[in-house]
């Protein structure tokens, strides 16, 4: 069993069950499966055979579910790629990837003439039109570029069906998922049949979804978070998904409102803005049984505000690309931790260790390791950086963390986030945790700069919902809850914190900007 296989057989028990609702039109399970397997002969007949790998610069529509079931169906390999990357990112990991095709968003067709030079071997560019006046966009493509430019609508129109699967193995490569890149490149990881099965299996089973839920997908879905939270996993048990475009914070209640959806999942920031929205009824949100949050620690104080004013229970959980993602939950059935990313999921091992790999004492800091069937295979191209990565079968996270008496897992921060003054270590994440208490800030985030005396010296950046207050004032607020080598030498007052597409803040911008000034 498999993602394909399963997503078929639910489409031959109840072919009328809705998949997903966009843009408020609802694609049942049948009419989802016909359409993938017209989009994999679609791709087949362009020469993508099993092996071959297919990039997906596509957001939040019905494209990416169709081409990322349509080219495991084919035993080919997605490459989901973020489609509002700068033009050299995106050169960079088509490169890397070694795609075959691609398959893009039309918005993105002005870069396609300068993408035929720099990739020459990209074979064929496939081109999903969310606007009518595309085709006859493509139509005035220099006649070169036209060669290797298809229209999503006409392959689909001109192809058909069949109810043949490509014979792949647990092992063989499903998704090559690149890291953000924080330090360096972005790293390919190489995400198998069985690690994409597994995790969205049993991050199923752990959160108890079912064939009754209605799962709002508005995290991009390009993003292994959603990828497998929000898409892997409701098709896996036979959900609905209800598909929102992109992430406004008015938009996804009035969606959870309409379809009465009952699983919420988002990234702190997310739930902020949705705390922060004037006039909405919590009854809006009554329908949700389920809200998780992941992709990077939500502030304990933000946590209890939103689940305060909306009658919910947040359970917070732990992931990252190379692990499919999810490795931690905090469990629906029993005890939630605030702070708190969980204990184990499903066939998942976590533990701390120290520098030496042996596990530490309960409640003692060390690094994270994982180990499970949804680990990675490893990174695209690059033997030693899977080797330094994977060791006895356990993935290194990189992350800080400690697990208590219960088996809850905390995540402290990121290793190499770690600000070290005079020999004390400071954790961002618990900085943050004190000023994100503060009423006067909505937003704060933490690095460690050099200084000559004590080797680095902590930094706040915040977002003020009070302007009134001063720094001063935030400094003797800190200087009162926090030892005096933690508390921020420096304040600076921004209108807005850096962030990727989920949402979470990017310390490393911060500090590549603070450096260069």
């Amino acid at each position: 069993m498999n993602l394909m296989t399963r997503v078929h057989e639910i489409s031959q028990q109840d072919s009328a069950k809705v998949a997903y609702s966009f843009m408020g039109k609802d694609t049942s399970y049948g009419e989802f499966d016909q359409t993938v397997a017209v989009f994999a002969n679609s791709l087949q007949s362009l020469g993508v055979k099993k092996g071959d790998h297919v990039a997906l610069l596509l957001s939040n529509t019905p494209h990416f579910l169709i081409a990322l079931y349509a080219t495991m169906r084919l035993g080919a390999t997605s490459v989901p790629i973020n489609p509002i990357y700068s033009p050299d990112e995106i050169a960079y990991i088509v490169n890397d990837s070694d795609a075959k095709v691609v398959v893009a968003l039309d918005a993105l067709l002005p870069l396609i003439e300068k993408a035929h030079q720099a990739l020459p071997f990209v074979e064929s560019y496939i081109i999903c039109e969310t606007d009518p006046s595309t085709q006859e966009k493509m139509m005035q493509l220099p006649e070169a570029v036209q060669k290797k430019v298809y229209s999503f609508t006409n392959l689909l129109a001109r192809s058909t069906a069949t109810n043949t699967f490509a014979e792949v193995a647990a092992d063989d490569n499903a998704v090559i998922l690149y890291t953000s890149g924080t330090t360096g490149k972005p790293k390919g990881a190489l995400l198998t049949h069985q690690n994409l099965y597994s995790n969205a299996r049993d991050v199923g089973a752990y959160l108890q979804i079912g064939g009754n839920d209605r799962v709002v997908a508005t995290l991009p879905v390009f993003h292994v978070f959603a990828l497998t939270v929000v898409v892997n996993a409701p098709l896996l048990q036979g959900a609905t998904i209800v598909l929102i475009p992109r992430f406004h914070p008015k938009e996804v209640f009035d969606a959870i409102k309409t379809h009465k959806a009952s699983v919420f999942a988002g990234v702190p920031t997310m739930f902020n803005f949705m705390n922060q929205l004037p006039d909405i009824d919590p009854a809006d949100f009554a329908s949700i049984r389920l809200a998780v949050s992941g992709g990077s620690a939500m502030p304990v104080a933000l946590l209890h505000s939103f689940e305060d004013k909306f009658n919910v229970r947040i359970s917070e959980g732990y992931g990252l690309s190379e692990a499919s993602p999810v490795t931690c939950f905090n469990p629906i059935d029993r005890e939630r931790k605030a702070g708190s990313i969980g204990t184990s999921i499903i066939n998942v091992e976590n533990k701390v260790v120290n520098e030496l790999g042996e596990e530490v004492a309960t409640n003692e800091v060390g690094e994270l390791i994982v180990r499970g069937p949804n680990v990675m295979k490893g990174y695209y191209k690059m033997p030693e950086e899977t080797a330094s990565a994977i060791r006895d079968g356990w993935l290194y996270t990189g992350d800080l963390a400690r697990v208590d008496e219960e088996g809850y897992f905390y995540i402290v921060d990121r290793k190499k986030d770690m600000i070290i003054v005079g020999g004390y270590n400071v954790y961002p994440r618990e900085v943050e945790e004190v000023l994100f208490a503060h009423p006067a800030i909505l937003e704060a985030a933490v690095v460690g700069l050099p200084d000559p005396d004590f080797g680095e010296e902590v930094n706040a950046y915040v977002v003020l919902k009070d302007p009134a207050v001063s720094i001063e004032d935030l400094k003797a607020y800190c200087t009162e809850h926090l030892a005096k080598y933690k508390v921020p030498r420096q304040f600076e007052v921004l209108k807005e914190l850096p962030k990727n597409t989920t949402g979470k803040i990017l310390r490393r911008s911060l500090k590549d900007q603070a450096m260069q000034k």
